[in-house]
């Protein structure tokens, strides 16, 4: 790191740049030459005449006054009703036969196989246990 700071300072020392009187005149002139915009008044901008918004009221109004006059109207009467209006529905009647299931017996003989698969497992294990130690 200190090699390549004495490079750059040696670098640095060996610039030699000079401004010519013009060329300072011109930015010192550039610099001084500008002045901050005076704040002025917000400009009010004076809308033209929306027909939408005329238009968009013209709806409402019509729309409003549609609701007024079906309100406003006499319903028609009801016809009385002398008969019902469906007919009822009678569920028939359906003899059941119902018998319990026997279940137990297959169960049952699950129930050894499980039990005569899980001994034939714990004997391998032995066995194979035996065998390691």
């Amino acid at each position: 790191m200190d090699n390549l700071a004495e490079r750059l300072r040696s670098d640095a020392e060996r610039i030699d740049v000079t401004i010519s009187p013009e060329m300072d005149n011109r930015i010192r002139a550039s610099l001084t030459g500008i002045k901050p915009d005076a704040p002025r008044p917000p400009v009010r901008i004076l809308r033209r005449f929306s027909w939408r918004w005329a238009s968009s009221a013209t709806g409402v109004a019509a729309a409003l006054a549609v609701i007024v006059l079906i309100n406003l109207r006499a319903p028609e009467p009801m016809p009385a009703m002398t008969e019902p209006a469906y007919t009822p529905f009678a569920m028939p009647s359906v003899a059941l036969r119902a018998q319990t299931a026997v279940l137990t017996s297959p169960l049952e003989q699950e129930f050894e196989d499980l039990q005569s698969d899980l001994r034939k497992a714990e004997e391998s294990l032995r066995r194979d246990l035996d065998t390691i130690f």
